[in-house]
């Protein structure tokens, strides 16, 4: 059992995300985008395009954690290209150089495509300091979905080792679990694969070691999860986008920590595409962990969502959007 101290409190701030949504009622532990560039302008402001951001497929969070007068900023993915990354950062007011660590959740584009514009606009703001970058060793390979016909169609790859460092980072690669910012923030090792029904992303094949040939890589193992302890809550998972399945992901979290139970999951749960068919068995099997919200995006998709809202109602689905900020 690893060891996670409790925070006072953690702030979410959805950089990228598949949905925008500022008109849809929200809790009070939630504020909208609109909602939040009023607060941010405050007095006269005229609401018009050009201060919105973007809705892109991806995601991108940035989490802020406060223990006594320590504050600590992870930025967790980084959504997929540059353009919708620092439109948002910019539009959101999204201090941006506060960020002390970088986690990439898996080797996908969706999630690593503005790694090197991040970290660009990371070290304008820090004064130039490198930045720590944790990384699967799997993370780099190229990969691919094999179509009906045989052929390949290959996904753009997350910047390498090589570009990251020449941008600053400190690349940190390792498959096994981690505590960041002195036990105030955990990033997990490979994710174990227990259910029946999560299989991963059926169809994904990745690049040969010797760069080859193809492998059939649905299981995605590079992936990780992000895990924080919020005093008088519990834990909040960061799922990204649960090819690993978001229950594995869960049992895993609450193995990990005993002691502490489990009080929110954020991210995409990956309920959408060919994963539509293992709606009903994963909103089954949610209702164990007695989560107390369910922050759900990205790629978990309209018809997971609806089901979701079906099985736990508002109190406890509380949908991500592009913009979004929840406090804990």
């Amino acid at each position: 059992m690893t060891r996670l101290d409790p925070v006072d409190s953690v702030e979410i701030h959805i950089l990228v995300d598949n949905v925008t949504d500022s008109l849809s009622s929200v809790p009070s532990f939630a504020e909208t985008e609109f909602a939040g560039l009023g607060r941010r302008r405050h007095g006269h402001w005229v609401l018009s395009g050009s201060c919105l951001c973007c809705a892109a497929h991806g995601l991108s969070c940035l989490i802020t954690a406060r223990r006594g007068d320590e504050t600590k900023t992870l930025l967790f993915d980084t959504g997929p290209e540059d353009r919708v990354f620092e439109q948002n950062v910019s539009r959101l007011g999204a201090d941006l150089g506060a960020v002390e660590a970088i986690v990439l959740s898996h080797g996908h584009w969706d999630h690593g495509g503005a790694m090197l514009k991040a970290l660009q606009i990371i070290r304008d703001r820090n004064g130039g300091k490198r930045v720590p970058y944790y990384a699967h060793p799997d993370m780099f390979r190229t990969r691919a979905m094999k179509r009906p016909d045989g052929q390949m169609l290959i996904m753009e790859d997350v910047p390498g080792v090589e570009a990251l460092s020449l941008h600053g980072a400190d690349v940190v690669i390792t498959a096994e679990a981690q505590t960041l910012f002195g036990g105030m923030a955990y990033v997990s090792g490979e994710i174990a694969r227990v259910t029946p029904f999560e299989r991963g992303l059926p169809g994904q094949h990745r690049r040969m070691a010797d760069g080859q040939g193809w492998e059939l890589d649905e299981l995605i193992m590079d992936e990780r999860f992000v895990a924080l302890n919020v005093k008088g809550k519990g834990l909040i998972v960061f799922t990204a986008c649960s090819h690993a399945g978001v229950i594995n992901v869960l049992k895993q979290a609450k193995a990990s920590f005993l002691d502490v139970p489990l009080y929110a999951v954020a991210g995409g749960l990956h309920l959408s595409g060919t994963n539509e068919r293992i709606i009903p068995e994963t909103v089954a099997a949610l209702r164990e962990f007695g989560l107390t919200v369910i922050a759900a995006g990205h790629c978990t998709g309209w018809r997971a969502v609806t089901a979701l809202a079906n099985e736990f109602g508002d109190k406890v689905l509380v949908p991500l959007a592009v913009g979004k900020r929840f406090s804990f």
